[in-house]
């Protein structure tokens, strides 16, 4: 009899202790889904005999959305920080959104940025005061397909005007390096229904032909997959202000 209570008694204690298991890994579950998703080192063993320990680097949501983009960090830096991407990125510069902000507001009124962020015409002034040359196009929604070069556009969100990176447009998609949201691809119909018809070119030696910029990436598709990048050539580049001495470097 007693070695049947305390059997009893064991199998009870067996099951309370599952069921405290089992809550507390449904806690840190939950906890772990309110979380905010950050990077870390997963480590991978025993998957293939041999060899060992495999540790790979795993990227949260918000660094997979700003990959090969600057991020904007306060309410009135979306300018530096697109002007940033296309310097970081198209010219291999390798510059952080503070120092195009201490830039730009050598060239600005530090008042009406407190009041409006920047202008396109103090990321003009600033981008000539570091040796390239800022240049604004008017741009039908027809022909925004051949601005083949990525280019700073300025986007009314409700009312917000928003400076952002255009990488390239089909007739059906625009593929944005947003500094706020990140990389997306936006309807053509929404997004020249919220831009303003002006492209802003960045113009200089050194520009990257192969730039990350020029190859969005988009859900995979047949299309996709057959679809081939190719760098611009010097009449595409001429196309946008280009001279015979940005590309060889003069």
């Amino acid at each position: 009899m007693l070695h049947t209570c305390q059997y009893r008694l064991t199998h009870k204690s067996l099951r309370v202790f599952a069921m405290l298991i089992i809550t507390h890994i449904s806690v840190n579950v939950s906890c772990a889904l309110i979380q905010p998703a950050m990077a870390t080192d997963i480590r991978f063993g025993g998957i293939v005999p041999g060899l060992g320990i495999i540790q790979k680097n795993m990227l949260s949501m918000r660094e997979l959305k700003f990959t090969d983009m600057v991020p904007q960090h306060t309410d009135f830096s979306c300018g530096a920080a697109a002007l940033a991407t296309i310097l970081n990125f198209a010219y291999k510069k390798d510059l952080t959104e503070e120092d195009v902000i201490e830039g730009l507001l050598k060239v600005s009124d530090p008042e009406l940025v407190r009041q409006k962020g920047f202008s396109l015409l103090d990321i003009k002034n600033y981008t000539q005061s570091i040796g390239f040359r800022g240049r604004g196009y008017s741009v039908t929604p027809e022909t925004l397909e051949k601005v083949t070069i990525p280019t700073i556009v300025l986007l009314n969100y409700k009312g917000y005007k928003h400076f952002v990176v255009l990488k390239k447009s089909t007739s059906e998609r625009a593929y944005i390096a947003d500094p706020a949201l990140g990389n997306r691809i936006m309807k053509r119909s929404e997004f020249d229904a919220n831009w303003n018809g002006i492209v802003f070119a960045v113009i200089g030696q050194d520009f990257d032909r192969e730039s990350i910029l020029l190859k969005p990436k988009e859900q995979l598709t047949a299309r996709t997959l057959t679809d081939s990048f190719h760098p611009l050539t010097d009449a595409e580049l001429f196309d946008f202000g280009f001279v015979r001495s940005d590309m060889l470097g003069l």
